[in-house]
């Protein structure tokens, strides 16, 4: 069987909230390798996958004709930005249920030749979809020293913001920085480990970089209107976010529909991973799924 692009984040929780039935639609709006969809398939539903990384696509097909022979599924390459549109275009509406897995793929993370990691010696571009123009390289040598420092601010929340812009715009002064490898020294020169550190000083940067160069948040604000939109009566909307900009976003959206009596939320507080699913996938760790139905 392929190996997974992804492994999924709180698979049990993720196919219990949204309450799969049998010959019923869901869409997994970033199919990855296919692991939530394959789970739905197992569970009878029928998928449409979608995702704006090619190699997703690519591994998802391999893997769910292996895990879930003569099962109802297809796979669209897209951005969950254009998810009405992708629906329409496959005959996919309306659907029971819509899941939305945020963040990095481990494929991604652990590829040198994509540009999202700080511990890999590669290119930095973080492009999810390679289409897209512009890379993180072309920001962190672009961006004025300001415009920097309230990237990293705003999609980083990062303290040492201004510092690190500074000491990034000093670099480049000398000669372009292209590579992951690269830019995490001149971090770490700005923001050294600490002992309670749990997570890499370079990490915050980067993920304001990935954020900017996929237009992340401003394609999730445009996505869940139309998910709820999409939903049939008692469908499900599902969703993992990575970071608190995600969260906020899916947690304002979910109260603003309640509040408006077009749904009802499924889940008071964020579910969490469980210790033992840290323990065997670490990058859980910071994983939080919320929940609604549709009214």
């Amino acid at each position: 069987m392929p190996r997974l692009f992804h492994k999924p984040v709180l698979l049990k929780e993720a196919i219990e909230f949204l309450n799969v039935r049998a010959g019923e639609k869901y869409i997994d709006a970033t199919v990855g390798g296919g692991g939530h969809s394959a789970a739905i398939l197992k569970a009878q539903g029928e998928v449409l996958g979608i995702d704006c990384d090619p190699e997703a696509i690519k591994s998802a097909r391999e893997y769910l004709s292996s895990a879930c022979p003569n099962t109802s599924w297809q796979l669209a390459r897209g951005n969950f930005k254009d998810l009405k549109d992708i629906a329409i275009a496959y005959g996919f509406t309306p659907v029971a249920g819509i899941l939305f897995d945020l963040g990095v793929s481990s494929y991604q993370l652990e590829t040198a030749e994509r540009g999202f990691s700080f511990n890999l010696e590669g290119p930095l571009d973080m492009r999810m979809d390679p289409a897209l123009k512009v890379t993180a390289a072309d920001l962190v040598n672009g961006l004025t020293q300001t415009e920097l420092g309230e990237l990293f601010f705003k999609f980083g929340e990062e303290r040492y913001a201004r510092r690190i812009a500074r000491a990034i715009c000093r670099e480049r002064q000398l000669k372009p920085i292209t590579t992951c490898d690269e830019l995490a020294r001149i971090i770490l020169r700005v923001r050294r480990r600490g002992r309670f550190d749990r997570t890499h000083p370079a990490t915050r940067c980067f993920q304001a970089l990935r954020i900017a160069v996929n237009d992340e948040l401003n394609n999730l604000k445009a996505a869940l209107p139309q998910a709820l939109k999409m939903l049939k009566p008692a469908g499900r909307l599902v969703v993992i976010s990575f970071h608190s900009l995600e969260d906020r976003i899916v947690k304002n959206f979910l109260k603003l529909a309640a509040g408006e009596g077009k749904l009802e939320i499924l889940t008071k507080k964020p579910i969490r991973p469980t210790a033992e699913e840290i323990k065997t996938n670490p990058r859980s760790r910071s994983a939080k799924l919320r929940a609604g139905e549709k009214k």
